[in-house]
């Protein structure tokens, strides 16, 4: 009989022959489907990335959200509030009539010379000081179009609105030293006087020789170069770098010990705590203070401090630039190029001395002295 021969398949068999067709069955997505995935996760990357880099905003003083404004403060030409505090004599009976500029990380509470100035000769001479909140620290908003020249102009307001008079003497410590070559740029013919106190150093400027500057600049920590690296090549990674947890950041914003040499340490020993001030320093977040100190301190500047010309060519005022010998945040090696390209200023440098000098008793009452009746008793 004629016909095919029939097997017979078992159902463990047809079970198994059925497993291995599905196992061996490409997965095939729908068209584009792989390629809408990338860009998704691409996205995520790139949006974690952004978080990551982007700062929280600014606690700006009398906001809802931030803190309160306790001190007097002027309006700038741009809206934004400056906040001041007063020292020594009425300013409409005083004589000098100086304008304070604090340092990193710091407020208008700390104005060393104000702090320290003896009563004696703030009577003696008839002097009058104004301290201020630089720009996104304590009660002055922040400025996140900070630029030396803006600086300057801030301090020539500020001068205005308090009726301080055609001319005035400027006295800046640390990075606040730094602003006043930005005073001595742009607000020269405000200017009676100026004093820089271990002024903080651009390695950047280009009137420095590259192999001096270079050397210099790998006597800091490594954390600390790679800080001022970051700063000056890519700014808008600031924020980052100087808040993730995977690589030390700036020795500075840490208060690492180490960036103080022995006379430092020894004269910080005998100072009181920073007190109640202290949280004001901070209060509206550290990018537009201390991130944006660095960002423009060592940023790509307009001009170059050491091509300034005398502003006082016909010996109506004096500038002056005081440095410790032993200052490891500022080094003296540069500070002493400065001086043998800039000869109208005049260069006190001081032996076996810190960053923290201006602490010293009496240190003060000789750097107004010398400023503002060219009186000195201290090693130059």
């Amino acid at each position: 009989m004629a016909g095919g021969v029939r097997r017979k398949i078992s159902a463990a068999s047809a079970t198994s022959r059925t497993r291995r067709a599905k196992q061996s069955s490409p997965l095939i997505l729908p068209s584009g489907i792989f390629t809408k995935l990338l860009v998704v996760l691409f996205v995520g990357v790139l949006a974690l990335a952004y978080q990551a880099i982007k700062p929280a905003a600014p606690k700006i003083p009398g906001t809802s959200d931030g803190p309160l404004v306790t001190a007097p403060r002027i309006k700038l030409r741009d809206g934004r509030h400056l906040a001041y505090k007063e020292h020594g004599m009425p300013k409409d009976v005083a004589k000098y009539k100086i304008v304070f500029v604090h340092g990193f990380d710091s407020c208008r509470h700390y104005s060393v010379v104000a702090n320290t100035l003896s009563q004696e000769i703030i009577n003696d001479l008839g002097i009058y000081i104004v301290a201020f909140d630089r720009p996104g620290y304590g009660e002055s908003d922040p400025d996140p179009k900070r630029t030396p020249k803006s600086i300057a102009l801030d301090i020539e307001e500020l001068a205005d609105k308090l009726g301080l008079g055609s001319r005035f003497y400027v006295i800046g410590f640390s990075m606040g030293g730094q602003v006043v070559w930005g005073c001595l740029k742009y607000i020269p013919h405000r200017l009676a006087g100026a004093v820089l106190l271990a002024p903080v150093v651009n390695f950047w400027w280009p009137g420095f020789p590259a192999n001096l500057s270079t050397e210099v600049y790998y006597q800091q920590f490594r954390r600390d170069q790679w800080t001022l690296r970051v700063a000056h090549y890519t700014p808008w990674l600031t924020y980052w770098w100087n808040t993730q947890k995977w690589f030390p950041a700036s020795s500075v914003i840490d208060y690492h010990p180490d960036i103080f040499s022995p006379p430092d340490k020894a004269l910080i020993a005998k100072l009181p705590p920073r007190g109640p001030y202290a949280a004001q320093v901070r209060q509206q977040g550290e990018y537009e203070s201390l991130h944006r100190d660095l960002m423009v301190g060592f940023g790509t500047w307009e001009f170059d401090p050491m091509d300034l010309e005398n502003p006082f060519p016909n010996g109506e005022g004096s500038v002056h630039l005081w440095q410790g010998d032993d200052d490891l945040p500022v080094p003296v090696m540069l500070q002493r190029f400065i001086a043998h390209r800039l000869p109208w200023i005049k260069y006190h440098e001081l032996p076996q001395t810190g960053h923290m000098f201006p602490q010293a008793d009496g240190m003060c009452d000789a750097i107004v002295r010398t400023l503002l009746v060219g009186e000195t008793t201290t090693s130059t």
